[in-house]
């Protein structure tokens, strides 16, 4: 006899359990290739970046990393692959709204208040954000009233960001944010620039100030020669680097450094009078025969490789 299943069991329309939609990365390139003439800006280069990601791109000069920025937003073509913003075309993702950008060689106009600025900004998009929201994300509430002819390197940086959020978007691109801003203004806008990556957007900044990488990024992707030579966290790629420093004060003599330079391990010594820096590839072996061969030493440390170093070696190793 063939069972009969009560109706009050089977699930309605509206209770079908559908899966979650997926959604798309913020950035992805696969196999994006572009040329100039004859020099190769970017050489297959793949990666993604997801939702609510914070990264940095690095590289030396030359490396491709203003021509990856060019094709994220749509403002060059690759040669070969594809590029994807928002699951979009660049063109289209940027024309949409959703995408905003502060480039480093973008002028403001001569004479225009900082406020007259936000406000033009606010114009261009159909949905921007608020004007105080705006203006205080970008620092620039006592500013607002003051032409841009008035303004420091670093106060003119915080307007052109300003422009990159004025549409509240989900995707920010930032080349070299923080160049002509001091020390105080570099680590205001990086407060700022947390507060605002804390709500969920996706922010790529390229820069060459390592320590701003080292202290802000979820995660690093570094370009050489127009290739991906590493992609990962911060600590992974200073973890990468098997290189380490033992310093420690130790008093001078004729045969001193040659003898500590001939410890295992050991690739270059520095000296400041007591002060000692040793380079070492093997930091164990190197403050073991150090203890061990009786040396006259205190205030030893043992320092791991940071971001530049890891950074040159990184570099260095695609050169090569």
């Amino acid at each position: 006899m063939e069972e009969v299943i009560p109706r009050s069991t089977l699930a309605r329309p509206s209770e079908v359990v559908r899966p979650a939609p997926v959604r798309p990365d913020a950035v992805a390139f696969d196999g994006v290739s572009r040329h100039f003439g004859e020099t190769v800006a970017l050489d297959r280069v793949g990666f993604s970046i997801g939702v609510g990601e914070t990264v940095a791109l690095l590289g030396p000069n030359g490396a491709g990393k203003s021509t990856a920025l060019g094709i994220m937003l749509g403002l060059l073509d690759p040669d070969g692959g594809t590029a994807r913003t928002l699951g979009m075309a660049p063109r289209d993702a940027v024309r949409s709204g959703r995408v905003g950008a502060m480039l480093q060689s973008a002028a403001l106009p001569s004479g225009a208040k900082v406020g007259e600025l936000v406000d033009l900004a606010r114009g261009l998009y159909p949905r921007p954000a608020a004007r105080d929201d705006i203006v205080d994300r970008a620092g620039l509430r006592g500013l607002v009233g003051r032409t841009v002819d008035t303004l420091s390197g670093g106060e003119a940086q915080r307007v052109r960001f300003a422009f990159a959020i004025a549409g509240d978007p989900g995707l920010v691109f930032l080349d070299e944010p923080t160049v002509a801003m001091d020390v105080d203004g570099r680590r205001g806008f990086w407060s700022d620039m947390r507060r605002f990556a804390a709500e969920g957007r996706t922010v790529l900044f390229a820069t060459h100030y390592l320590d701003e990488a080292d202290q802000v990024a979820d995660r690093v992707i570094v370009l050489d020669h127009g290739r991906v030579v590493a992609d990962g966290s911060p600590p992974a790629l200073k973890g990468s680097v098997t290189d380490r420093t033992v310093r420690f004060a130790a008093p001078a003599g004729p045969d001193a450094d040659a003898a500590l330079t001939a410890l295992p391990g050991v690739v270059d010594l520095e000296r400041q009078g007591e002060e000692v820096s040793i380079a070492t590839r093997d930091a164990d072996a190197t403050v073991r025969a150090l203890v061990a061969g009786g040396f006259a030493f205190h205030r030893l440390e043992v320092i791991g490789a940071d971001l530049e170093a890891a950074f040159l070696a990184l570099t260095g190793a695609a050169r090569a």
